[in-house]
């Protein structure tokens, strides 16, 4: 992506998000070349750009204020309003499928579930790898057994702290990666047969558990920007013996929706009245835009029923498989069930990610992260202005890396799937986000790459494919 282009990406999200609001002023070529470090050339291409989009107007001797029109761009998408019965799952098949046709390194990977690995530290990681490595004591090998290295609990308590949620070193299972964490939690307060209280659209993995360890899910209406519906998960606790939830309660996958704080509280609370565990599925909260990372359900816990799992995965250290899990009143049978399963994770990985958290690397590397995928976000959202047909919507989430796209009615995601896989470019198609195959005119896209000349020829081929199905 060009330098102005990436000026552009940055200035989109900014008013997307309501940072720079509609009828204010923005700053001038001189001011933005001040602030950014670019020269007036790349400024004025940039607001080029930005103008051509509808989302800033110039005026005559007044300079560049953000468009009172933009927002009559694409709506949000619609809260889903899946099925108040429970259902047993039925997904591997399709999502083995998609995904397997998504693994060649010549598609476009807008489908893909992680960053991409160019934005991540690998040179720094080796260091801290080699170093803990060289300088291990013989005896961590048995001391990191589960519940996992002392130094890196502690260092994942500490992060906790630092937004505001009081969780021990102690409460804390280090795992191999964050799915087999939520895999952990969902097998200790379940038995096959009980009833999960999932999110409609759910992350697909999350569906794949359900089903393979033989429970029913109950689907819960969810907002794209404001997450589960608390009153509709009241009813269906209510109706159905749940036993279980497993939300993602910031940056949903694939929605990007967040809880409002509020929300997240009432949550726990509702919980703690029926005595039902929350797994909480926390892995894309450091990838936040705000100044602030959101603070999770498991800040507001007093009865340890929260399960709050994360990872280093999509944050720092893709392919390491590095996860945890703060499980309260549950982390002994986590730490039990881990020793059963898998026994250990990697002692000299637990103790480079260790070291680097505690040199400070990781902050400095977050910062350059999430101000790459905001920067990429915004050149997403433009591009799926200017190439899909009028009548999608698409949710706008404050982090994390996906887009949720919702397609005319007639418009079948699994045939843009096929056709957009003959093209070389993959997507993540709505049905294989739902228990009962719904959403099927939705699909989610990956903006987690960088935004080149090649993914915006992918949009333009997608949406060629979009507007011939409708």
């Amino acid at each position: 992506m060009k330098l102005y282009q990436e000026l552009a990406a940055d200035l989109t999200s900014l008013i997307r998000q309501g940072t720079l609001q509609a009828g204010e002023r923005i700053p001038s070529v001189r001011e933005l070349c001040r602030e950014r470090g670019v020269s007036p050339a790349t400024a004025m291409r940039a607001y080029d750009v930005l103008e051509a989009n509808g989302l800033v107007e110039s005026r005559h001797r007044s300079g560049y204020y953000v468009s009172n029109r933009w927002q009559q761009g694409p709506s949000e998408p619609r809260a889903s309003r899946p099925s108040s019965r429970s259902t047993q799952v039925d997904v591997s098949d399709l999502v083995f499928n998609i995904l397997e046709a998504s693994r060649d390194r010549d598609v476009v990977p807008l489908g893909s579930a992680f960053p991409s690995p160019t934005l991540f530290p690998w040179a720094k990681l080796a260091r801290h790898l080699g170093s803990s490595a060289r300088n291990m004591d013989p005896w961590s090998t048995v001391e990191s057994l589960p519940p996992g290295s002392p130094e890196l609990r502690r260092q994942i308590a500490r992060r906790y702290l630092q937004f505001g949620s009081r969780v021990p070193a102690d409460e804390i299972v280090v795992t191999s990666g964050a799915l087999e964490a939520l895999t952990l939690c969902l097998q200790t307060v379940t038995r096959p047969g009980d009833t999960v209280a999932i999110e409609a659209p759910a992350f697909y993995a999350c569906l794949q558990a359900i089903e393979t360890w033989g429970l029913r899910a109950v689907e819960i209406p969810t907002h794209p920007r404001e997450g589960v519906d608390l009153g509709a998960l009241e009813q269906a606790i209510a109706k159905h013996n749940v036993r279980a939830c497993w939300f993602m309660t910031t940056f949903q996958n694939p929605l990007g929706a967040s809880l409002p704080e509020e929300k997240k509280r009432d949550l726990v609370e509702l919980l703690a009245e029926h005595d039902i565990p929350l797994i909480e599925d926390d892995v894309y909260a450091e990838l936040h835009f705000d100044k602030h990372r959101p603070k999770p359900a498991k800040a507001f816990d007093r009865k340890g029923l929260v399960l709050n799992c994360g990872s280093f995965s999509k944050c720092l250290a893709p392919g390491y498989r590095l996860g945890w899990t703060a499980a309260g009143r549950f982390a002994p049978a986590v730490q039990r069930r881990k020793v059963t399963t898998s026994l250990a994770t990697s002692v000299p990985i637990q103790n480079g990610i260790a070291q680097m958290l505690r040199n400070e690397g990781y902050d400095r590397h977050l910062d350059k992260l999430r101000q790459a995928l905001r920067s990429q976000q915004g050149a997403a959202l433009a591009s799926l202005k200017q190439h899909f047909p009028a009548g999608f919507r698409v949710a706008t989430p404050e982090g994390g890396y996906f887009l949720w796209i919702e397609l005319p009615e007639k418009v079948d995601a699994l045939e843009v799937h096929r056709r957009a896989i003959e093209a070389h470019i993959s997507i993540a198609p709505g049905p294989m986000f739902s228990a009962r195959r719904q959403f099927r005119n939705c699909l989610r896209l990956n903006y987690g790459h960088p935004w080149t000349a090649q993914v915006e020829d992918a949009v333009a081929e997608l949406g060629r494919i979009v507007r011939s199905l409708a």
